[in-house]
């Protein structure tokens, strides 16, 4: 419940009744709401400012006729994270499809659901491999029901993919597999106005779900709504201040969603324009440098880095060379969160 109003905040895209009848997953664009980019546009005062972005789509919801009909988790395999939105606030005006609110009730449903899918996967997909090698005794079949014994036994203890450490092999061997437990999760509880300061049920959940790597947010889809509906910044902040929030909870929740999607950000700054990129974590700075442009990842030289942290509390790019923090990195050098980088190239 709030799944549609929470989509329409995050991509500014209201999904016309078409959109909504179809059934069909609905696809909006999210910026990413980031501190870090705002105050680097403060200080640079540049002629253009460009966010970084990731793509969200809205689904149907898991009950008994979209999961008999099995197109979701299809849809949900093509996706690269999940997000699921559930209902904490109680309002009897407010329909709930299970006919209560019950949000640990709606939690178990859907992670059960998702586990149960790719029991039902692995266990088919073994019944093939074992007529299989009893037909041609063929070896990359055995390999792969060994596998697949593996993720049979891990889905056993009710415990997600994700937690299980693979090698780069065994990825490659399932990739084509419609495993929706390897994707991480974040759950964002809808909550009241009057909720938004209880924290000791979300709490609980962090710390239960923190283990099988579920991120955990609270938000008031309702209180989100009038923030977004202030004409300007400081009609925001007295509203926000009036309840004791510091910062809008759809914007944490974009970088939640970031986060889930493990991507970091790096920076690239100027008059001419400060852009905020998303590069997978982990990532090399050719890798970085061709987000930016394939040119520059093949003609790549080396990357100049500065540190978030220090340019701010240096106050100006010069300040942070004189600091002896201005930093040349070369092909082997792994991208930090919060990078500012200024890559040299040659083509």
């Amino acid at each position: 419940m709030g799944k549609k109003t929470l989509f329409e905040l995050l991509t500014n895209h209201k999904p016309s009744e078409k959109e909504i009848i179809s059934g069909k997953p609905i696809k909006g664009v999210a910026e990413i709401k980031d501190p870090r980019f705002d105050r680097l546009a403060g200080m640079y005062k540049p002629r253009k400012e460009v966010r970084a972005r990731i793509d969200i789509e809205t689904l149907p919801k898991l009950e008994k006729d979209t999961i008999a009909q099995g197109e979701i988790f299809t849809d949900i395999n093509e996706l690269d994270a999940i997000c699921h939105v559930v209902r904490v606030f109680k309002d009897d005006s407010v329909y709930h499809a299970d006919g209560s609110v019950d949000p640990r009730r709606d939690i178990d449903s859907v992670n059960s659901e998702l586990l149960l899918h790719d029991l039902i996967f692995v266990e088919k997909r073994m019944e093939r491999l074992d007529q299989k090698i009893k037909q041609t005794k063929e070896d990359a079949a055995i390999k792969e029901r060994e596998l697949l014994s593996r993720l049979k036994a891990h889905l056993d203890k009710t415990l997600p993919l994700r937690l299980l450490s693979l090698s780069a092999d065994e990825r490659k061997l399932i990739t084509s597999y419609p495993f929706v437990t390897l994707k991480d999760m974040v759950i964002v509880l809808n909550v009241s106005e009057g909720e938004i300061k209880e924290t000791k049920f979300a709490g609980g959940l962090k710390a239960e779900f923190a283990p099988v790597r579920i991120e955990i947010m609270q938000v008031s889809a309702k209180v989100e709504t009038e923030i977004a509906g202030l004409e300007s910044d400081e009609e925001k902040r007295e509203f926000m201040g009036s309840l004791g929030i510091e910062e809008s909870a759809i914007d944490m929740l974009t970088r939640a969603l970031t986060r889930a999607l493990n991507l970091i950000s790096f920076f690239t700054v100027g008059e001419d324009e400060v852009r905020q990129w998303l590069v997978r974590k982990g990532s090399s700075a050719p890798e970085a440098a061709g987000v930016i442009h394939s040119d520059l990842q093949k003609g790549f030289i080396r990357a100049e880095v500065m540190k978030y942290g220090d340019l701010v509390a240096l106050g100006g790019e010069d300040k942070v060379k004189n600091a002896g923090k201005f930093y040349l990195k070369g092909k082997d050098y792994i991208v930090e969160d919060g990078d500012i980088i200024n890559v040299r190239f040659s083509v």
